[in-house]
């Protein structure tokens, strides 16, 4: 008798950001941590990937052209259910302390807000991986730090 393992759905992560290079090396390092990624170069493609294709996090930088990070996170918390609780993490060069960004964060609730310039893509890869075990508690195992 042939038995069929369980399948397991792949963890997909939308990448939107309009820096080529910071794309293509986020693409790798999640596509060597074994998840599917899908890119978008501003927020207008993002939304319509992320619509459309409903990954399980979504990495979103705030400026770019065309439509912003910050518009598209609030047209897709506002077209349904998934859209209101997909995880976002976002990512800028702007800092933290400007109210509007502030305001707009708590009510967009993103998963994680990061200034480009203080982390390493090490950093986020642990960022994801901490979101994403919130979500699907079989996939990470967590590590004993003590």
């Amino acid at each position: 008798m042939i038995t069929k393992s369980p399948s397991f759905k792949k963890i997909a992560i939308e990448v939107i950001e309009d820096d080529l290079s910071l794309r293509a090396v986020l693409r790798d390092k999640f596509v060597l941590e074994g998840w599917n990624v899908t890119e978008a170069r501003n927020g207008e493609e993002g939304l319509a990937i992320a619509l459309r294709d409903r990954p399980d996090l979504i990495v979103l930088d705030i400026i770019m052209p065309v439509m912003d990070g910050m518009t598209m996170m609030r047209k897709l918390r506002q077209t349904n259910e998934w859209g209101k609780e997909v995880p976002i993490i976002l990512l800028t060069n702007l800092s933290a302390d400007k109210e509007e960004i502030n305001q707009a964060i708590v009510r967009n609730e993103p998963a994680y807000y990061l200034v480009k310039s203080n982390w390493t893509i090490s950093d986020l890869v642990d960022k994801v991986k901490e979101r994403l075990s919130r979500q699907h508690q079989t996939v990470f195992v967590a590590r004993d730090t003590a």
